[in-house]
């Protein structure tokens, strides 16, 4: 599932030898990231989304904790206030909509709007801070919300898939609110550092609510297994191996797994749930993959 947008380091050129270390991270990390939605599917309905996310973010910022240990002396107390807000924008509130949206349509949709959040990254920086957005990604936005009405007109078992595709169309877009907070405010810091603080503070603020609203019910092995991996796997191994390929290709060539994600949600939500790719999913998910990629910013030239 997508990270939150950080400020990212430059990037550093790798040895020729290690350049196999590129494609094969990408992709992991899209399978990875892929497979999140899988685990909602199993999870929400047996935990809830409150519940669910907030295991979810507790075990994310145990697994990231040793970067927010060494970085401890730059996270000054005077940050906390704006890394709590944006634990609450950037991971709590989309997490838990997520989790909602996965308890109402298959995992394709979840994966498929939360691709949007780096056109909503473009068009927030645009609307509140007067960044330019250009004809190319006006035109990209355009295509992508075109996208997700195609998406929200589409059935699953009968039933209609609008709201599970608002709700995860609201969290992309306060992903992109999330990441240009995080590019404002915590410029120069340890990316995996501030992605610990957000997640920890998103877990403690969530934390009442989900004990709230934590189920009667016995919760089984299988969706313990799959909330654990999420927590695990999905977010704090995901995010530390995303942080490690922005250090090493950039933040432009690291987004490429935005494409690659909603490939694998389809396919290991149909080799394990036997979910079907409807056509209604494949022009959605056309339009918005493909607005995406027209919204990426031109590569610079290499020097020569």
């Amino acid at each position: 599932m997508r990270a939150p947008g950080l400020t990212h380091p430059q990037a550093v050129t790798p040895p020729f030898n290690r350049a196999w270390l590129t494609p094969l991270e990408l992709g992991g990390l899209a399978a990875i990231w892929g497979a999140s939605f899988l685990f909602l599917r199993i999870a929400a309905p047996a935990f809830g989304p409150l519940p669910l996310v907030a295991v979810r973010l507790v075990l994310g910022a145990a697994v990231l904790m040793p970067f927010l240990w060494r970085a401890r002396t730059a996270l000054r107390p005077a940050l906390w206030p704006r890394l709590a807000l944006v634990g609450v924008i950037n991971a709590a509130v989309p997490f838990s909509l997520f989790a909602w949206a996965a308890r109402q349509a298959p995992a394709g949709v979840g994966a498929i709007t939360n691709s949007m959040a780096v056109l909503f990254t473009a068009l927030v920086a645009f609307v509140f801070y007067g960044e330019r957005i250009g004809a190319r990604r006006a035109v990209a936005l355009l295509a992508g919300f075109a996208g997700v009405v195609v998406l929200a007109s589409g059935r699953a078992a009968g039933a209609s898939v609008a709201w599970a595709v608002a709700a995860g169309t609201t969290g992309a877009f306060l992903y992109g609110i999330g990441s240009n907070l995080v590019r404002r405010h915590f410029a120069g810091l340890p990316a995996a550092a501030v992605a610990a603080a957000t997640l920890a503070c998103g877990a403690v603020l969530l934390l009442p609510f989900a004990v709230a609203t934590w189920p009667a019910e016995p919760i089984g092995m299988r969706p313990w297994l799959a909330t654990t991996a999420l927590g695990v796997i999905c977010t704090g191994l995901g995010y530390a191996v995303f942080y490690r390929l922005i250090q090493r290709i950039g933040a432009p060539r690291a987004a490429v797994v935005t494409y690659l994600v909603p490939l694998f949600a389809l396919t290991w939500a149909w080799l394990i749930l036997d979910e079907p790719l409807t056509p209604t999913m494949l022009v959605a998910g056309g339009l918005i993959l493909g607005s995406v990629a027209l919204g990426q910013p031109p590569a610079a030239p290499r020097a020569k």
